[in-house]
């Protein structure tokens, strides 16, 4: 069974040999190339190909895009700084939107011309080409809010959907319809699923109600386009307390990756419960804990998971956020070995 059959008969709820397993190993892989962050950033063609080291190397399930949050806001003309040991950012006294009347700013792009988010349709080529059929290959777009975010700052946009907001509605269409053609060359690729982060939808950043109104209906028509064309929808959101429940109406996703269980659920084993018929669990080790975790203490708590999230299948077995980028593969690996090594309950 190879990692495609094995996360597609998990999706399914069928028997599988093992239950998949992917950190989310993506910058990390650049140390397979000996490469520093802002190389691995904007050399699509390195990117490629340390990731390939490292999925072959730590034998994970699943193979994910994301590089950094910048991409999309960098090609609608947001000033973004690469720094050679950290993911690329927004500078952060250089916003495209400075402030309210900069909203006008933002107009749709053409993402197969504009330069990041082109690269990231070359890595979703290459990738599937390479291992399309051993993997599902799952492209990483930001959601419309967190694009926006990228160029205004989140603290000054969220003044901003109070004071103003429908200047945050007008620039969300453009975003969105950049979004939707972003999507369309992706999945000309064949990518398996596209992954969106919502991370605005938790309890950590904003309420319920005021996700619903200013992301909820953008990514609605993002992830219906997406249903449209038969590919799958996956979400990340890796907020403490995310509402599951409002991204479920708002996008059907196949699967949610997610660090935190949902604001509706006291426990990952009521998580399970509550929403394991409904989407795929992908989670939720976290990161910054593995940084001092021992191997027993990994293999400890990817079990508990296991037996809290995996029976019945609908699982991966993942870290909640990206992997540290900063970590040796190390503790990478024990995570694959837990998974391979567990016995059913």
């Amino acid at each position: 069974m190879n990692s495609l059959e094995r996360v597609s008969l998990s999706l399914q709820r069928k028997e599988i040999d093992y239950v998949p397993v992917y950190p989310l190993i993506n910058s990390i892989s650049r140390s397979y190339l000996g490469i520093d962050y802002k190389k691995w950033t904007l050399d699509w063609e390195l990117c490629v190909h340390s990731i390939l080291k490292a999925t072959d190397d730590i034998d994970v399930d699943v193979i994910c895009t994301l590089q950094d949050l910048s991409v999309e806001a960098a090609d609608f003309g947001q000033k973004v700084d690469y720094p050679p040991n950290d993911a690329a950012h927004p500078a952060l006294t250089d916003r495209l939107i400075a402030d309210i009347d900069d909203y006008g700013k933002v107009k749709k792009v053409n993402p197969r011309v504009t330069p990041r988010m082109s690269d990231q349709i070359k890595i979703c080529d290459a990738l599937v080409k390479a291992k399309g059929k051993e993997k599902p290959i799952v492209s990483f777009v930001y959601g419309p809010l967190g694009v926006l975010s990228m160029m205004r700052g989140q603290a000054e946009m969220f003044l901003d959907c109070l004071d103003e907001p429908e200047k945050i509605h007008e620039a969300m269409e453009a975003v969105t319809d950049t979004l939707i053609d972003y999507c369309a060359a992706i999945i000309e690729t064949g990518v398996h699923a596209i992954m969106i982060d919502t991370l605005f939808a938790s309890q950590s950043i904003m309420s319920k109600s005021m996700w619903n109104e200013f992301e909820a209906p953008y990514v609605k028509k993002i992830a219906d386009y997406i249903h449209s064309t038969n590919t799958m929808v996956m979400i990340h959101n890796c907020g403490n307390g995310i509402y599951f429940d409002a991204q479920i109406d708002a996008m059907r996703p196949h699967a949610i990756s997610f660090l935190y269980p949902p604001d509706d659920c006291k426990d990952f084993i009521e998580t399970k419960q509550k929403y394991g018929d409904k989407t795929m669990l992908i989670g939720a080790i976290t990161p910054s804990w593995l940084i001092s975790a021992t191997r027993e203490e990994v293999i400890a708590e990817c079990n508990k998971q296991m037996d809290e999230m995996a029976k019945g299948g609908g699982f991966i077995l993942a870290t909640g956020c990206e992997y540290p980028s900063g970590l040796d593969v190390g503790k990478a690996k024990i995570m694959v070995e837990a998974a391979k090594n567990y016995k059913f309950k």
